[in-house]
């Protein structure tokens, strides 16, 4: 049966997709609907065991995802995946950085005040979501720019549009990768090809391993204080389902998107559009 303007226009069918962080929450729900699109997925993680759940949905599409061991804050460990990825599948036509998280240790509390935050714990967070993401665009993008063609789509935050309480380096380093994906898309296009697009979303609340201990209460599973004012600033009143990425993944990878770079898509609910009032 012949496509329809609009079903070749979100079509990601035949592509080959890497994915950092693949292994996690987001990253991992991203992972399982582009493969269930008829795409092929290079999953990039630090961890090869991937949760169950995970495998389970991949495993009905053996032939269309590969799982590769990749510390994204080393050069030589993302350009052996590269490598692996195209002795594999021959190609790559997408990247997708999902690698990121905060840390405890870089957030303030009541036992931690912003006075005491160690260096070492700050760059740490800065490194995994800023680095993290400037290091796959380079070994990625080179490859691109030698093809003529690519698609890089990174993982910024809302908070990079409204810094939060109590997370400054995650703020401050999601504001960085927002602030380096425009950079870059005009870059791309400029100096190696209109071929290439960069844009990036930003997720509001999604509960993941990194931040439920701020949102919900280990004790009783309750809201937290913090989680509640969430909720009440968000404008569709709920936390966010790793599915509500998927429409704009596939439209930010697809024809659909043709002439869209440069651009921090926001996936928050309405919170950052919200005055409070």
């Amino acid at each position: 049966m012949e496509k329809s303007m609009m079903t070749s226009l979100f079509d990601i069918h035949g592509q080959v997709i890497a994915i950092t962080g693949a292994a996690g929450v987001l990253g991992g729900e991203i992972a399982c609907v582009l493969v269930e699109s008829g795409a092929r997925v290079a999953i990039m993680d630090m961890r090869t065991d991937l949760p169950t759940g995970l495998h389970q949905r991949l495993d009905k599409f053996p032939d269309q995802y590969l799982v590769i061991q990749c510390d994204v804050l080393k050069r030589e460990s993302v350009t052996a995946a590269l490598q692996q990825i195209l002795k594999n599948f021959k190609k790559v036509d997408s990247l997708i950085n999902a690698a990121g998280g905060n840390s405890p240790k870089a957030t303030t509390s009541a036992d931690l005040s912003f006075f005491d935050i160690s260096p070492e714990a700050f760059n740490w967070v800065m490194q995994l979501n800023l680095s993290g993401t400037v290091l796959p665009c380079q070994i990625f993008g080179k490859y691109f720019a030698a093809q003529d063609a690519g698609n890089i789509l990174n993982i910024s935050s809302m908070n990079a549009f409204r810094p939060l309480t109590r997370i400054p380096a995650y703020s401050a380093a999601k504001a960085a990768v927002s602030n380096f994906t425009q950079w870059l898309a005009v870059h791309m296009a400029q100096e190696y090809s209109k071929n290439i697009r960069v844009n990036a979303l930003a997720p509001g609340f999604f509960l993941t391993q990194q931040n439920r201990f701020l949102m919900i209460n280990e004790n009783n599973n309750e809201l937290t204080a913090r989680g509640k004012t969430i909720l009440a600033h968000t404008p569709l009143g709920r936390f966010g389902d790793p599915a509500d990425l998927l429409g704009a993944v596939i439209w930010l990878l697809s024809p659909a998107s043709g002439f869209v770079t440069g651009s921090v898509i926001a996936i928050d609910g309405g919170f950052a559009a919200f005055s409070g009032v």
